[in-house]
């Protein structure tokens, strides 16, 4: 696996022809990505990596680097050569002043229903612990324990939860017919 790619390196290779793969889930595709990226899930990866058929550098991305980085040694290991990964991801994409699409079906942020989600769990646990029994608290502390551990580990089984919810299923959510990706822009 090469070293990972910058947001203005990967600009200009967009320009001269790349494979862009999106690892993100489908809600949060829809929210923003690059143009010219296509989406494939990283739990889909192995099943849909045939849609990759690459003569060109491929390049991986995800929200802020961590995804893309897994995805790039899943497909290094799945025989695919030239693979890198977006340094930061559409994070630093967009903090390097870089144009993001914005996808046609408006979608409630992924990472705000996880902060919903979260904010209503730790509310219930204390009113509960306060009004029912002291045990409840537990119920704060799951989530408070499940918030450190998404931020230490930059994996957040809620968020891969709430994104196959009915209400974020979107366009991108299911396996598609075999794409050209990889043909120049």
């Amino acid at each position: 696996m090469n070293a990972p790619i910058s947001p203005t390196e990967l600009k200009t290779l967009l320009t001269t022809g790349c494979c862009l793969v999106d690892v993100r889930e489908p809600v949060e595709f829809a929210e923003e990505h690059i143009a010219g990226s296509r989406l494939i899930p990283l739990a889909q990866l192995d099943q849909r990596s045939g849609e990759i058929d690459c003569a060109q550098p491929l390049v991986v991305m995800c929200r802020s680097g961590k995804r893309g980085q897994l995805a790039a040694e899943k497909l290094v290991a799945l025989g695919f050569k030239d693979v890198r990964n977006l340094h930061g991801g559409i994070l630093q994409w967009k903090a390097d002043g870089l144009p993001v699409a914005v996808g046609e079906q408006k979608v409630f942020p992924l990472m705000r229903q996880v902060q919903i989600v979260i904010g209503i769990g730790v509310l219930t646990g204390v009113a509960m612990s306060r009004l029912v029994h002291p045990d409840f608290i537990f119920l704060s502390a799951f989530f408070g324990a499940g918030l450190l551990f998404a931020g230490l580990s930059g994996w957040c089984g809620l968020a891969l939860l709430l994104a196959k919810m009915p209400w974020n299923r979107v366009e991108g959510s299911t396996c598609q017919p075999k794409a050209t990706c990889c043909t120049a822009r």
